[in-house]
């Protein structure tokens, strides 16, 4: 197969930007280059010209979604940066009369709503919140929220979850299953999923008590994070938290953020 062109790269690029506001510079060239090699050789393609004009055309039998999957799956595991949780247990310890909604609003394979459920059902048996919950999971790839649905995952993706709480929660596989754990059927009427693309008008989703939007802001440029950031904000009440990957930093926003922690924010009151 030939190199990756600079010409083509840019064109892919763009359409990818233009499309769902992703944004690869010159330095993601080599990304770009891996993620989709092996995909234009099982097509039997010549190259990355004609897998272009594949995903460019309007008749691409999915192969435009099958792309933008191979470029922003990255790994994901239960409970990733635990600090996180800790301050959400904190922040919604006693809060027994009042209904709660979270999103999760780029949930990859759903690993991180999960987590969200498993710590808000141990805080409902505790009585420390009420009964009323709920979580809304989002992506923009229809590939991992159907495998985020069917709530099957190798057991080393919930390395951070203690013994006791894999007891509660999950189901583990055996014979051909041995590896596999699957969330209990009452974690899983607890999350939705939903295809959502975050660079376009968001109809009435929440409002939402607390949102988490960590580790997708690092795929935009400038102006697309504070449009996406902006958007999503709207969707949280006032006073409630959002959290973002604490290496992304501060987030760019025109709505007033309080900073609670790396990474976690509370909207201001209205």
């Amino acid at each position: 197969m030939q190199p990756l062109r600079d010409s083509t790269f840019r064109d892919i690029s763009a359409l990818m930007h233009s499309a769902i506001g992703l944004s690869f510079g010159a330095s993601k060239k080599p990304l770009i280059a891996a993620r989709l090699a092996p995909r234009v050789q099982r097509l039997g393609l010549a190259g990355f010209d004609d897998y272009l004009a594949l995903i460019a055309s309007h008749d691409d039998g999915g192969e435009f979604q099958m792309a933008v999957d191979l470029l922003t799956t990255n790994e994901t595991y239960f409970f990733r940066e635990p600090a996180h949780f800790e301050l959400l247990e904190r922040e919604l310890s006693g809060r027994r009369h009042e209904p709660l909604a979270l999103w999760s609003a780029a949930s990859s394979f759903g690993d991180e709503a999960f987590s969200i459920a498993m710590l808000l059902a141990d805080m409902q048996q505790q009585g420390r919140i009420g009964a009323d919950w709920s979580i809304l999971g989002t992506d923009i790839s229809d590939r991992v929220l159907r495998s985020a649905a069917q709530a099957v995952y190798p057991a080393e993706r919930l390395r951070e979850v203690s013994p006791q709480r894999l007891k509660r929660h999950c189901l583990r596989g055996a014979g051909e299953a041995d590896g596999l754990v699957q969330m209990q059927p009452a974690l899983r009427a607890r999350v939705r999923f939903g295809q959502l693309n975050l660079c376009r008008p968001i109809e009435a989703l929440g409002p939402f008590d607390v949102v988490f939007l960590r580790n997708v802001l690092i795929y935009f440029d400038a102006p697309t994070k504070l449009a996406v950031v902006d958007r999503v904000l709207g969707q949280l009440r006032p006073g409630g938290l959002f959290f973002v990957g604490t290496a992304e930093g501060r987030v760019a926003s025109t709505v007033p953020l309080q900073a609670l922690a790396p990474g976690a924010f509370r909207k201001a009151a209205a």
